[in-house]
């Protein structure tokens, strides 16, 4: 039997991924006759019929499903392989690959940065950043070991350690009349401008925050959409914004005439957990996260009801 190659495979994965031959031409950066010949290419050399499709759209088949799920640990493995040889030839034993996103709390960067596994001497820390619900994209496809990732949905194909809670906060000029008050609800906001981190940096977040307004029957006088922090400076400022911020995120912008307070509203509570592929075996993912839950339970620092967590 003559197996696939890894550019076959790819495709096979990111299309039941995508289930769209554009957007899946565009993640393997190729054209979609390029894409379509592989997938071609790739059933007739295993006689299955993998997907069934239309013009772009596409359903794996019941074959296609149980081929997908195998050919993304056949990938995983293959990377692993290579980055494995590489840490050797560097004189490290292992790399694991972490995410975390712009707005995490440095605290748990540094509580993962600072963990060293007797089992792997030699292992070294990689970062990766971006948004969250990203990150747990990646890691599901074996881009990622694992992940710190905050505001996103369970899924039975990541497994979830918790590792820090806490509110919302509201940054508003000093001068503002809520800053008279310890703790801020939804309903003293009302008919205010409101700065909310956009759907594109935790989509989860950003509806629950809309949703719970919503039920309350709070309505803003405007919604302005953030990438970053630090965005939220000007607007506040400018038209009395209240923006709605992780507490260290908050933090860096309460200075030069803006202050901020939490959110009293449990709906909206943050939860930062540490995301690994449920499937995944690799004794070097199991130790690690036992490590940072041991870490954050015998830190002090650790209680998380007052940590300021990521988006």
């Amino acid at each position: 039997m003559v197996l696939p190659e890894i550019r076959f495979l790819q495709v096979a994965v990111v299309l039941a991924e995508e289930l769209n031959f554009s957007r899946a031409a565009e993640r393997l950066h190729i054209d979609q006759s390029t894409l379509s010949k592989r997938l071609h290419e790739l059933e007739e050399q295993i006689g299955l019929r993998l997907f069934l499709r239309n013009h772009h759209d596409v359903q794996p088949t019941e074959a296609g499903r149980h081929f997908v799920e195998e050919a993304r640990a056949a990938i995983l493995h293959t990377e692993r392989a290579v980055t494995s040889a590489t840490a050797a030839e560097r004189g490290t034993d292992e790399i694991l690959n972490v995410g975390r996103s712009g707005f995490t709390d440095p605290y748990l960067v540094a509580a993962l940065l600072s963990i060293h596994l007797p089992l792997f001497p030699r292992m070294k820390l990689k970062l990766w950043s971006n948004f969250s619900h990203e990150l747990a994209r990646q890691v599901t496809s074996g881009k990622l070991d694992m992940a710190l990732v905050a505001a996103v949905a369970d899924t039975p194909r990541l497994s979830m350690m918790h590792v820090a809670e806490s509110s919302l906060y509201i940054a508003i000029g000093e001068d503002d009349a809520l800053a008279k008050q310890r703790e801020l609800r939804l309903e003293e906001m009302r008919d205010r401008d409101w700065i909310i981190p956009a759907p594109h940096v935790n989509p989860l977040l950003y509806g629950a925050i809309l949703t719970a307004a919503s039920d309350k029957g709070v309505l803003a006088a405007d919604v302005q959409q953030i990438t970053t922090a630090e965005e939220a400076t000007q607007l506040i400022l400018a038209y009395r914004g209240v923006a709605f911020l992780p507490g260290h995120s908050a933090s860096r912008l309460a200075r030069d005439g803006i202050t901020m307070r939490p959110l009293a509203e449990e709906r909206l509570r943050i939860v930062t957990s540490l995301a690994a592929r449920a499937d995944d075996k690799s004794r070097l993912v199991s130790e690690f996260a036992r490590a940072v839950g041991r870490k954050l339970n015998s830190s002090p620092a650790a209680e998380q009801g007052n940590l300021p967590l990521s988006l």
